[in-house]
């Protein structure tokens, strides 16, 4: 990979939680930054906050709203139309455990839109321009809680659960992680996912469970998946923390995972990226 200061990096996600400290850190070392969130004022915040701690690389944040298909599918657009480069694509906005069922603007269960259709959407349309800028990297931001997907009931509407809705998009994310893994090999392109820490005190913990690790511990294990030189060949791995882990089986079958891109291309419109060989 390029030095930080020469790379652009593309974090969802960012005006909270990991996210934010994750920028705030690569900002801090140089790095041009695409910043995505859903709120415009926490946008403004935040570069407002990255500048004035002395950031020198561009800075840009981007609004969208991953409960809508059409907004992920803008954001992807406008990335492709006004950056000739992107080095790192960290996928990390997501959801946390929802005490009842919630729909997307698109009529789908919105924890499996929000923490795996937007990662899915945005590394299939963003994989050419990653192509074109490697060496370049995927980091999914998953979990460690993880479900066989279900697919008689994918949206859960005759059984709904929020632990089975968090878990099974999680998994989700590391199936995608190892077919993006695949189908970019030898392109200079790796995909990787990563459990960043246990029970940060972020919005989408505090409420429901005790905080066991700090953001500042899954800060520096999703800075090493950017940055780590030792990493630049490393692909398709699941990471728990900084350690090589085994993910949910489901996520290694390879039935099970074109099943799930068959679903995804089918409730996205988007066609999993073709052979770079």
């Amino acid at each position: 990979m390029k030095a930080v200061p020469e790379q652009t990096i593309l974090i969802t996600g960012a005006t909270d939680g990991l996210g934010r400290a994750v920028a705030r850190e690569l900002a801090a070392q140089g790095a041009s930054l695409i910043l995505h969130g859903r709120s415009a004022a926490k946008g403004a915040d935040l570069l407002a906050e990255l500048r004035a701690a002395g950031a020198t690389g561009r800075l840009s944040y981007e609004l969208a709203d991953f409960s809508s298909l059409e907004d992920i599918g803008k954001l992807a657009e406008r990335i492709l139309t006004t950056h000739d480069r992107l080095d790192v694509l960290v996928n990390n906005a997501g959801i946390g455990v929802e005490l009842a069922r919630q729909e997307s603007q698109d009529g789908l269960e919105l924890t499996f839109q929000v923490d795996y259709l937007a990662a899915y959407i945005l590394s299939c349309r963003l994989a050419p321009l990653l192509v074109a800028s490697a060496p370049a990297r995927i980091i999914n931001v998953s979990s460690a809680g993880q479900a066989p997907i279900n697919f008689r009931d994918v949206m859960l509407e005759r059984n709904w659960d929020g632990v089975q809705a968090y878990c099974q998009a999680k998994l989700a994310q590391i199936s995608l992680t190892f077919d993006l893994a695949e189908r970019l090999a030898g392109t200079g392109v790796t995909a990787n996912a990563l459990h960043p820490a246990s029970y940060m005190p972020t919005k989408m913990v505090v409420n429901l469970f005790t905080p066991q690790s700090t953001v500042a511990d899954g800060m520096r294990n999703t800075l090493r998946m950017i940055t780590d030189p030792k990493l630049d060949d490393v692909t398709g791995v699941y990471f728990n923390r900084s350690t090589r882990a085994r993910a949910g089986a489901q996520a290694y079958d390879d039935a099970s995972r074109a099943r799930l891109r068959e679903l995804s291309e089918s409730l996205t419109g988007v066609a999993f990226p073709a052979s770079f060989g």
